[in-house]
């Protein structure tokens, strides 16, 4: 074996006794600060370099002179790398705390602010990360608040709006059976409207629980928007003929869709009626569908005047009411709810925007596969 080969091999053994040595120090240290972790490599990579210039030395390679030499270019080799680690694992420690102290903002529902002075690419990675996460937390708060503001209005119309019907009931109950009524016919009719109401009410706020629970059951089937359009003009024929408003469905196609027809039935009646009482009489609401790039679209039209741009947002919102819906008649601000609810269950939107005179609700649903 010659001289190479065997200076090779016992460096190696001296390095590997070192670096075994170094590995379980590097375990004992683990949850410490990356600076002794930084420390006992650079100790572990020169102390292997040490140990095998001894085993080197003792196997009669190298002359005493030599030893001293190179011993002491190592010795300012390991007091350079030891400087060097601790001052490294300082900074990258200050860099990891002003990190931490920039995330301790999310648990005040503040935003994530990064850290100016430079980071190493894990850490700015990780700050990168942070600041996506502080923008997703701050619209969840939005939308959280958004809710919660949405909840309370319901909260606030329901009470409203079951209270005066049933004060109604209470009174016209009271008068049938004292037997002051004048027209008994007439109340008994009144009553049951008013029954009607809250059995609406108590139905819309059961659809509307489905809805946000994801309890919401469909049972999609493939018909044609002209039948289902046809239907639900019949069923808002009446209310409409009450409010002296004209319908129109002149513009409907053919189009297949794969839908849950008594769900997307309850979409379109809540649409129109949400038209017909929003257009004044001798006006006119229009129904259209058609194909588009984008899917199907099925479109109501009215003409309430248009909405004010800063309630477009909320239109669909839970409770919203617009500011002339201070009767009873206008609901409980649970129908657009429901309706956008319906519509993305079965992997659609909706969306309204303002048009000369009125406004148009759009909704939009795959297109069936032919």
């Amino acid at each position: 074996m010659n001289d190479t080969l065997l200076i090779a091999l016992y460096a190696f053994a001296g390095a590997a006794a070192t670096g075994l040595t170094g590995a379980g120090a590097l375990r004992l240290v683990r949850r410490r600060s990356l600076t002794a972790s930084l420390a006992v490599v650079a100790a572990v990579a020169v102390a292997a370099m040490f140990a095998g210039t001894l085993a080197v030395a003792q196997a009669m390679f190298l002359s005493a002179h030599d030893l001293s030499v190179v011993t002491t270019v190592l010795a300012m080799a390991a007091v350079v790398s030891m400087i060097t680690a601790l001052l490294l694992g300082r900074w990258i420690v200050a860099r990891s705390r002003e990190l931490a102290v920039a995330a301790r903002s999310f648990g005040d529902g503040g935003d994530f602010t990064a850290p100016e002075a430079p980071a190493t690419a894990e850490l700015a990675a990780v700050s990168r990360e942070l600041t996506a996460t502080s923008a997703r937390l701050a619209e969840s708060r939005m939308r959280e608040r958004a809710l919660e503001s949405s909840r309370r209005e319901l909260v606030a119309w329901i009470s409203h709006d079951l209270r005066t019907p049933l004060a109604g009931l209470r009174a016209m109950s009271e008068a049938l059976e004292d037997g002051v009524a004048a027209d008994p016919q007439r109340y008994l009719r009144q009553i049951r409207t008013e029954v009607e109401r809250l059995n609406d009410m108590v139905g819309d706020l059961f659809e509307l629980s489905r809805i946000h629970a994801g309890t919401l059951v469909l049972s999609p089937s493939r018909m044609s928007l002209y039948d289902l359009v046809g239907d639900a003009l019949a069923g808002a024929d009446p209310l409409a003929r009450s409010h002296g408003v004209r319908l129109v469905g002149d513009h409907v196609e053919p189009v297949p869709v794969e839908v849950d027809g008594k769900e997307m039935s309850r979409v379109l009646g809540n649409l129109l009626v949400n038209a017909i009482r929003r257009t004044p009489a001798d006006g006119t609401v229009a129904v259209a569908a058609e194909r588009r790039a984008d899917g199907v679209v099925l479109s109501v039209t009215d003409g309430c005047g248009g909405i004010p741009e800063h309630d477009l947002p909320r239109v669909f919102d839970t409770g919203w009411r617009g500011s002339d819906a201070r009767t009873p008649p206008a609901g409980a601000g649970l129908g657009l709810a429901i309706v956008r609810g319906i519509v993305e269950a079965h992997q659609g939107h909706a969306t309204v925007h303002n048009i000369a005179g009125g406004c148009r609700f759009e909704v939009t649903l795959p297109a069936a596969v032919t």
